[in-house]
This record gives C-alpha cells, sequence and structure tokens, in this order.
C-alpha cells in the first residue's frame, strides 16, 4: 500500500510508459514508411492494390480509360462551375410521382 501512495515510484512508472509509447509509435512510423501494411493483411498492402488497379486498366482498352477520365473532368468541371442539379432528388422525385400515379 505505502508503495501505491509513493509520487517517485509513479513517476517513475510514468516515464518508462511513455518511453515504450515512443519506441511504439516510432516503429509504427518506420514500418509506415517502408510499406508494411498495418494488421499484417497481405490484401492491405498498397502494393497489392497498386498492381490489382495496374492489371485492371491494362485489361481495358485505351480509349475506355480515356472515355472515363474525359468524362470524370467533364462532369468535375460543370458541377464546379453551373448549377446542376441534384441527380439523386431528381430520380427520387421521379420515382414518387410515378408510384403515385396520375393525378
Amino acid at each position: 500500500m505505502a508503495e501505491d501512495k509513493d509520487p517517485l515510484r509513479k513517476l517513475k512508472d510514468l516515464a518508462q510508459l511513455k518511453d515504450q509509447l515512443e519506441d511504439i509509435q516510432k516503429r509504427v512510423e518506420s514500418e509506415v514508411q517502408a510499406g508494411i501494411p498495418q494488421g499484417g493483411s497481405l490484401l492491405a498492402s498498397p502494393f497489392l492494390k497498386g498492381f490489382l488497379a495496374g492489371y485492371v486498366v491494362a485489361k481495358l482498352r485505351s480509349s475506355a480509360v480515356l472515355g472515363v477520365l474525359v468524362g470524370t473532368f467533364t462532369g468535375i468541371f460543370a458541377a464546379q462551375n453551373y448549377d446542376v442539379p441534384n441527380i439523386e432528388k431528381s430520380i427520387k422525385d421521379y420515382f414518387n410521382s410515378m408510384k403515385k400515379g396520375p393525378n
């Protein structure tokens, strides 16, 4: 019981815990910089994700990839510069009006 109330002992324990935490943090940071996935799963590996993405793009025809890129950038440009309606809301309103029928 006397050891529990000793402030010097508590301070030493806190200093030791702080050192352990800093050591763990340095190890995690070095693993992240080295590209080692956290959790140890191969599927979480950035290398594997990049490889799979590259494989999918390689299987697509170049014109398809170019079309997706042009369409994406055109959509971004239009959404930022013009008053584009909310497509999701428009579709929901349309289907709700279809459920109700003609009035």
